[in-house]
């Protein structure tokens, strides 16, 4: 497994940082510019959160700036890898109540010219609970799923708003294309508008529910398959998936333990084959780190996952936990898909003192 240090991410960008346009600044060469990030949710054990941020349980502070800075790049669609609320309930109002304000906040930035494209997390979909024998449970919950739609599905997909934003069109897209119940990915509940994905010129978008009723902590690895072999097929070239949790849990020391689709390695062998297959990049949350890496450079892969849970939520290390000064910052990825087929991401991020922006890394694919 390949991972970049911090000191090799910031030498690798000031190598090729230069090979790419710069960031907000118009360029006829690129096509389409679009952020990733997730995990902006507070959580109410947290101490010192303002009244605000208590009460409403979102990172305010950190959101809005990200949301900011990602606009003044450039960025025409945001990709939001999930846990944008602090969920974790079956009950409505307060899953509404707490989306209505993750909305209200991100209208600004789509009245701004930046189209949010939204991606489940497993605080949306699943319940936290203790079973009758004591034991804890997080389970996803066929009613979150209903709620996330509720709240979310405007968005998944607005074709005519996604132009109007991006002055280009999403194509392909079709609520139905999703994992069929009963089927190889053992899906028990509609996937609509949980599962999705959709075109943009050469471009193919998929994001992933990795937190399904009856599946959690999987990746439907069938679907996802088929959907990159039509896309493919009509002559796609460049493949982004987006899903919350990761395959390749950042283990930024030795007592971290596995946590996303890695705690089931069949289903992440078979996730990551088809990422390495269509040569895609995997943008993922959950941890509330940033990291990036190449999984199978050791193997001869190419394909990166780039983790950037990093939207606002408690540090996933503590102080002391890790000697990358990176794993306690705020960060997003900014990725220009040129109109010749060539990627350049760059990574971007600032302390928890709400410091000066930094560049952590950039690379082309």
């Amino acid at each position: 497994m390949k991972t970049l240090t911090s000191a090799a991410l910031l030498a690798l960008g000031l190598v090729l940082g230069g090979c790419a346009p710069a960031m907000g600044q118009p360029s006829s060469d690129v096509l389409l510019t679009f952020s990733t990030v997730g995990d902006s949710r507070e959580d109410p054990t947290t101490e010192g959160l303002n009244a605000q941020n208590r009460l409403w349980l979102q990172n305010t502070r950190a959101w809005t700036r990200i949301m900011t800075e990602a606009n003044a790049q450039g960025s025409k669609a945001l990709f939001f890898n999930g846990d944008m609320i602090m969920g974790y309930t079956t009950d409505r109002a307060t899953l509404d109540r707490q989306y209505a304000f993750w909305r209200g906040m991100t209208a600004t930035l789509m009245e701004q010219g930046t189209y949010v494209v939204p991606v489940p997390g497993n605080h949306e979909t699943q319940e936290k609970g203790t079973d009758a024998a004591g034991k804890g449970f997080k389970l996803a919950r066929p009613g979150n799923e209903d709620a996330w739609r509720a709240n979310m599905g405007d968005l998944i997909l607005d074709q005519t708003r996604f132009a109007a934003l991006t002055s280009l069109n999403a194509t392909h897209f079709d609520p139905a294309n999703t994992p069929a119940i009963g089927g190889a990915d053992t899906i028990t509940t509609d996937q609509k508008q949980l599962t999705y994905s959709f075109d943009v010129g050469p471009i193919h978008f998929a994001v992933i529910n990795t937190d399904a009723v009856g599946w959690d902590s999987h990746a439907p690895v069938a679907w996802l398959g088929a959907d990159f072999a039509a896309a493919k097929a009509r002559g796609q070239t460049r493949f982004f998936v987006f899903g919350h949790k990761p395959a390749y849990t950042y283990k930024y020391n030795d007592k971290v333990a596995p946590g996303g689709i890695d705690t089931d390695p069949a289903n992440q062998a078979a996730f990551w084959d088809v990422i390495e297959q269509y040569g895609a990049t995997s943008f993922a949350g959950h941890e509330h780190i940033y990291h990036a890496m190449q999984p199978r450079k050791d193997q001869g892969g190419k394909a990166w996952e780039v983790i950037v849970g990093s939207g606002g939520s408690p540090f996933e290390a503590k102080p002391g936990d890790s000697t990358t000064p990176v794993d306690r910052y705020y960060a997003w990825a900014t990725v220009q898909v040129m109109k010749d087929g060539r990627v350049h991401i760059r990574t971007y991020g600032f302390d928890e003192t709400f410091g000066k922006t930094k560049m952590l890394a950039s690379w082309d694919l």
